[in-house]
């Protein structure tokens, strides 16, 4: 998760990307709270590669894995040199059983993960594969091939980031063959060569399959996210620690604590972030940080940062921390 996150900017000039928060969780919270779910083993720890985040960004991140029971661990990319260079910052803790997962990808599952199996690759079928890395699979249902942006048609079934390895220190042995070797793909290391040569050598890897892939890659990828999210979480979406005066609230939503609620309609699908005040608007389908003052506003479709203000009508905003727009 050390990325710049630029197509989110202005959002993540001031928040790193998997701290944003979806349905009133940091993206990077929901990601490992829904792995861990489907292990069929204990996590024993949940090791974070970031960039230079912050002590308190980190601090947040131990608190996460240790709510699950984990050790939570920082480690640091200072440079973008791959996917296969960002894992192994982390080489200490690519051993035995190993969960990899990039930070933009939040999902729906119905399954446990068998973790006896050599290795699962979890993808999702797309209706258009151009854009993303696929796999092309066996009548054993076992991973033959795997394509990057295909321009011809191979398969369906994209690669969503998420990644399972049952010998840990067998991947750690082919990622620093890379390194050592300088082996790039496009001037970076990367983690699929290393599945290439796994492959080669007879690690069978299988398709693991989930109900929803949802991308957090851009501003309205992932106020879309957000919204499926609040759907699959009806039941236990919002706390009820907020202040709503004469106003309605469309369900599904989230609303922080200390949030007021003044002569406006919320919802669906919006996520208001503590001490934020809305007062005389409609706010849906959007995302909406903390501390941040909304008035005789109409917003749809839009993503406010922290401390912001906003007064007008929008149905398509996209305002970073602390600004102020009359």
């Amino acid at each position: 998760m050390a990325g710049m996150g630029k197509r989110m900017r202005p959002h993540t000039l001031t928040t790193p990307k998997p701290l944003i928060p979806i349905a009133g969780k940091p993206m990077v919270q929901r990601i490992v709270e829904d792995i861990t779910k489907v292990c069929d083993e204990k996590v024993d720890e949940i090791a974070f590669v970031v960039g230079r985040f912050g002590k308190e960004a980190e601090q947040n991140l131990v608190k996460v894995a240790e709510s699950l029971g984990a050790k939570g661990s920082i480690f640091y990319q200072d440079t973008p040199q791959g996917t296969a260079h960002a894992i192994m910052c982390a080489r200490e803790c690519v051993t035995g059983k190993v969960v990899v997962a990039f930070a933009d990808t939040l999902f729906k599952a119905d399954f446990k993960m068998d973790s006896s199996q050599e290795g699962i690759i979890w993808v999702q079928k797309v209706d258009d594969p151009k854009p993303f890395g696929v796999v092309k699979i066996d009548a054993n249902n076992v991973i033959t091939d795997f394509v990057e942006k295909p321009q011809e048609f191979v398969s369906d079934l994209a690669i969503i980031g998420i990644y399972y390895f049952k010998d840990g220190d067998y991947l750690r042995n082919e990622l620093q063959y890379l390194l050592d070797n300088d082996i790039k793909e496009k001037g970076e290391y990367q983690l699929t060569n290393a599945l290439e040569n796994m492959k080669a050598k007879g690690t069978k890897f299988s398709p693991g399959k989930v109900t929803e892939w949802l991308d957090c890659g851009n501003k309205d990828a992932t106020v879309y996210t957000n919204s499926r999210i609040l759907e699959f979480n009806k039941a236990n979406a919002r706390t009820t620690k907020f202040v709503n005066q004469n106003s309605t609230i469309i369900e599904p939503c989230f609303i922080g604590e200390g949030v007021q609620l003044i002569n406006s309609t919320v919802g669906p699908h919006a996520s208001i972030g503590e001490n934020t005040v809305i007062e005389g608007s409609t706010v849906k389908n959007s995302i909406i940080q903390t501390n941040s003052k909304i008035k005789n506003a109409e917003l749809s479709n839009s993503m406010v940062g922290n401390f912001a203000e906003y007064t007008g009508k929008s149905s398509d905003a996209s305002i970073s921390d602390y600004s102020t727009i009359r």
